[in-house]
């Protein structure tokens, strides 16, 4: 396998150090933007399975013949999702296969935007599914940590633990603490603000429909010594992809935000921080978006000021094999002292770019196969899951039954 990962950035430099301990690749060429960043990451691993170029990943004609000039059989996006569609239509059109953790971007409904969808995430790459078949191609869409490992996780309680779900719930928490900053994300705040802003989407009796973003809060208790945290319903892949595959009556994602994170994107909102439109600024034309990532410190280089845990999962309530009610929350923790200490990258980012690669293996050697547009519901979870405990770590699962019958 010969890999073209387009984005040097927080995921993309942690991506490297992770594969870098694997042997299912022949080579991973890593493009950036700014070819030095991809230069950077690629010097500190000292292995001549990666080499670095500098690729525009708006220019579709461009990732198509670094695709065919260095003979990658698969395209890794690593960048953000409004780069999505020309990376996705660059692999169809050069024949290679495809790998994403963000979907194709939404858009509102015109009339109704919290209570009917528009153009949902992934509409436009699912549109190419012949397309895909057809040149006997793998678009995997939707392979991160959340969404990507949170699907697995869901196909794994449809198939091992429940007879039929009621609901399957995407909780996503930390305690992580970044020193010196007032406010600092540890993810893309691009992507952030755009999920985080849009009416966020539930599958809800056969189909989906929308609300106010930073409904229906609710305290979910974390493991692991996290705790209890707030969570709100943000838009998300999960919610798009999980019921294609799984028969559950509702599907949701929430988040973990905190009510200052919130108010600073309600008031990014409404002083129109948040578009992702270009404006003339002093003779040089920049989208306000744009401009507040350029304020904030990188992500990836938040590592050595950060404490603390992130966790993904998904909370899943129904009717167990035995025919007994079950609520069960399968979920995977990353501390960001581990995580600093093994791969030299803070835990947000590292447990985004893990997933990928597990996925990435298991495609190379087999155990994951298929044509078309397609989420990781529809791969076995089994094979995902064992691997990533052989990654060194390993997800768990807690039963929240008992606890919530003795509440009831």
């Amino acid at each position: 396998m010969r890999i073209l990962l387009v984005g040097a950035g927080g995921v993309g430099s942690a991506v490297v150090p992770i594969a870098a301990r694997r042997d299912f690749f022949e080579h991973i060429v890593v493009a950036d933007s700014k070819q030095g960043r991809a230069a950077d990451v690629v010097a500190k691993i000292g292995d001549p399975r990666f080499s670095a170029i500098g690729l525009d990943a708006s220019d579709r004609v461009a990732v198509e013949a670094a695709l065919a000039e260095h003979r990658c059989d698969v395209l890794f996006n690593a960048v953000d999702p409004r780069f999505t569609m020309p990376l996705f239509q660059a692999a169809l059109n050069a024949g290679a296969h495809y790998l994403d953790m963000a979907m194709s971007l939404s858009r509102p409904h015109p009339r109704r935007p919290y209570e009917l969808t528009g153009v949902k995430l992934g509409d436009e790459q699912f549109e190419l599914t012949e397309a895909w078949r057809g040149g006997g191609q793998l678009a995997l869409v939707g392979m991160g940590v959340e969404p990507g490992l949170a699907d697995v996780f869901a196909r794994y309680a449809s198939e091992h633990l429940f007879e039929s779900i009621e609901e399957i719930g995407i909780r996503d928490g930390s305690n992580l603490v970044v020193e010196g900053y007032d406010f600092a994300p540890t993810f893309s705040i691009w992507t952030t603000i755009e999920e985080c802003l849009n009416p966020p989407v539930i599958w809800e009796n056969g189909d989906w429909h929308t609300t106010e973003p930073f409904s229906e809060p609710e305290i979910f208790d974390f493991p692991e010594g996290i705790g209890p945290v707030e969570c709100v319903n943000v838009e998300h892949e999960e919610v798009l992809l999980v019921p294609r595959y799984i028969d559950a009556k509702r599907v949701t994602f929430k988040y973990g935000l905190g009510e200052e994170f919130i108010g600073v994107l309600k008031t990014l909102h409404k002083l129109g921080l948040d578009s992702a439109s270009k404006i003339q600024v002093g003779g040089v034309e920049a989208s306000p978006r744009d401009m507040v990532a350029a304020s904030l410190p990188d992500p990836a280089t938040l590592g050595d000021r950060m404490s603390g845990k992130t966790c993904a999962g998904t909370w899943v309530k129904g009717i167990g094999k035995d025919g007994q009610p079950l609520e069960v929350y399968l979920y995977h923790v990353v501390d960001n002292e581990w995580s600093m200490r093994e791969y030299g990258c803070q835990a947000v980012v590292w447990q985004t770019a893990v997933h990928p690669v597990v996925a990435l293996e298991l495609l190379a050697n087999g155990d994951w196969s298929g044509t078309g547009v397609l989420g990781p519901e529809a791969f076995d979870a089994v094979p995902f899951l064992e691997l990533l405990n052989a990654y060194g770590s390993p997800w768990g699962m807690r039963d929240q039954t008992r606890e919530v019958l003795l509440s009831a």
